[in-house]
């Protein structure tokens, strides 16, 4: 993986930002795919820029957006090459106007997250990583600065990230037997990565059915660049491949020490 594919990412990401922005600062109108999952016409309008700039950019890769019809990405599973495209990752926020939405691209290899981009319209803050290359945070005025997990190793100790719309009584209950230290509610799977990543967040955190992999392959691939491990809530590896695309047990992200023994909290909680 090159730091220049993370660069042709980047610009992408960036430009189907700027579209997204523009559609915030207006009267946009709201739909629903079904109860309680709002689609917008930002949602519609980067899918369709990122699939095309990505067709064009990265030839023969598969595509799996989340605003596209399933039978343009059918066969990727057979594919060693694997876009995971949430144009809008976030949109509950971004209806709520509380600027806790991004643009998440990543690459999967084979069967690893490599590449990913995480992109904040609001405050033009992008994050992207590279598996073996590195993860960098680089700020709207272009300053860029190396990032890795924090180093926190025990529960007690740990800053846990979770869902800001989504915190059900059983969350709750588990964060208590965790004992964590700080519960930092946020919205957007993409911008809880990034926290964890850039060490803001000592983990992530989500039970249950967490959305799909759409919502999942960026962060991944940047948490893991950032020297961090990702899986599901019981330690089981996120199945890229599964043939399902819905993320059905949940999502750990943090630092190898630290995930273990949140690993082990989960198990007997």
């Amino acid at each position: 993986m090159r730091r220049a594919d993370l660069d042709q990412l980047a610009s992408i990401a960036r430009d189907a930002g700027r579209g997204i922005l523009q559609n915030y600062e207006s009267d946009f109108r709201v739909e629903y795919k079904s109860p309680g999952d709002p689609v917008t016409d930002a949602d519609r309008q980067a899918n369709t820029l990122i699939c095309s700039r990505l067709a064009a950019e990265f030839p023969g890769a598969a595509i799996v957006a989340e605003e596209s019809a399933s039978e343009l990405y059918a066969g990727y599973r057979s594919e060693p090459r694997v876009f995971f495209v949430d144009p809008l990752d976030g949109t509950r926020e971004y209806v709520a106007k509380n600027g806790q939405f991004v643009v998440m691209i990543g690459l999967l290899v084979d069967d690893v997250p490599s590449l990913g981009v995480v992109y904040q319209p609001t405050t033009g803050t992008l994050w992207c990583g590279a598996r073996g290359v590195g993860a960098w945070r680089v700020d709207a005025d272009g300053t860029e600065r190396e990032i890795r997990v924090g180093a926190v190793e025990q529960p007690e100790e740990a800053r846990v990230t979770v869902s800001r719309s989504r915190r059900s009584e059983h969350l709750k209950n588990v964060l208590k037997q965790i004992g964590a230290r700080q519960v930092i509610p946020m919205g957007s799977a993409g911008l809880k990565g990034a926290l964890v990543a850039e060490g803001n967040a000592d983990a992530y955190l989500s039970l249950g059915v967490s959305g799909k992999y759409w919502d999942a392959c960026a962060m991944d691939a940047i948490v893991s660049a950032a020297g961090g491990r990702v899986s599901d809530a019981r330690g089981v590896a996120l199945d890229y491949r599964s043939g399902e695309l819905e993320l059905s047990h949940g999502v750990l992200a943090s630092n190898p020490v630290l995930h273990a023994a949140l690993e082990r909290r989960l198990q007997s909680a």
